[in-house]
């Protein structure tokens, strides 16, 4: 793909951008080409410039995209569990671990790494490579500006409804006879799990519930033909928060299932593991509390009392 072409995609008003790219060296930095877009295109927000940057800068849209999303989800989920292996070993806080007596040891952790990084290479890099060209056909931009703050607000609101859902009954499915003995066993290795643990899964789960993640997107993107590139980035990383947190074991007076008493957290998640039944959504509680399939001791004695009091 040419430069002008490049400009031209995240410049969707502008096609004859020459001055971003001139140079009489020839080939541009990144540092240059940013300088450049920053100097021409001052109202881009700071996100904004670096990304049309980007664009320009690598030349070629599907490998400027597969890079980006690739080094993002590596970044964002190794970002996200680093704190918690942290956590493990301060002993301060201790008290908030959910199952205390179950410390995920050096080699469990090293296990758990080695093969998180082999399906992150081997199984989740295909799909992510191929995705820009699905961008294309599906009508997914990648222009400047950004949609609005509550455009993307609302839109990825829309993909953690519809992700808990599907995560939902696909989860339920995996923990049925065959599913669950061939596939979803290997995820519940750690009956404590700790924050590494989210994509510690077989290939078949990691890309049958990360559908939910990428599909749902796709199909409101199939719906409206009006989804950002950018937006979809922010929903994964956001979805990747959740997922590692979810599985980090810890349930602090400032998790924010403590402020949004729908929301699940690691004190729902972590019963799952525990009890290797029950709890099977992602991120909110609804589904389990409505379809009676919460997970514990309590709410076995609360399914006990309704029970009671429907045969009365």
């Amino acid at each position: 793909m040419s430069a002008l072409a490049a400009s031209a995609a995240v410049f969707p008003t502008n096609t004859t951008l020459t001055e971003l790219l001139s140079n009489k060296d020839g080939l541009l930095s990144f540092g240059q080409v940013l300088n450049n877009v920053a100097t021409m295109q001052p109202q881009l927000s700071f996100m904004e410039k670096y990304w049309a940057s980007w664009y320009m800068y690598m030349n070629n849209d599907r490998l400027a995209t597969g890079v980006m999303f690739f080094l993002l989800h590596e970044f964002m989920y190794f970002f996200r569990c680093a704190p918690w292996f942290i956590i493990d070993n301060l002993r301060f806080l201790q008290k908030w671990k959910i199952q205390p007596t179950k410390k995920p040891s050096a080699k469990e952790q090293l296990h758990c790494l080695k093969s998180v990084l082999l399906s992150h290479f081997l199984v989740e890099a295909i799909p992510i490579w191929t995705f820009h060209p699905m961008c294309e056909k599906l009508g997914i931009t990648m222009e400047v500006p950004f949609p609005s703050w509550q455009k993307m607000t609302l839109e990825i609101s829309l993909f953690f409804f519809l992700e808990d859902m599907w995560h939902y009954w696909a989860h339920r499915l995996f923990h049925y006879g065959i599913f669950y003995k061939y596939i979803h066993k290997q995820h519940h290795r750690y009956a404590a799990p700790f924050g590494l643990a989210a994509e510690y899964a077989h290939p078949a789960e990691t890309l049958s519930l990360g559908f939910g993640t990428v599909g749902m997107p796709i199909l409101y993107c199939l719906y409206t033909k009006n989804l950002h590139l950018f937006t979809l980035c922010l929903w994964i990383t956001l979805r990747l928060f959740q997922a590692v947190d979810s599985h980090s074991g810890y349930d602090f007076p400032w998790s924010l299932n403590k402020f949004l008493p729908f929301w699940a957290g690691a004190e729902h998640h972590d019963l799952h593991h525990h009890y290797f039944i029950g709890n099977y959504a992602s991120s909110f509680r609804w589904w389990d509390y409505y379809l009676d399939t919460e997970a514990g001791p309590e709410a076995k004695m609360e399914r006990e009392e309704r029970m009671k009091k429907k045969n009365n």
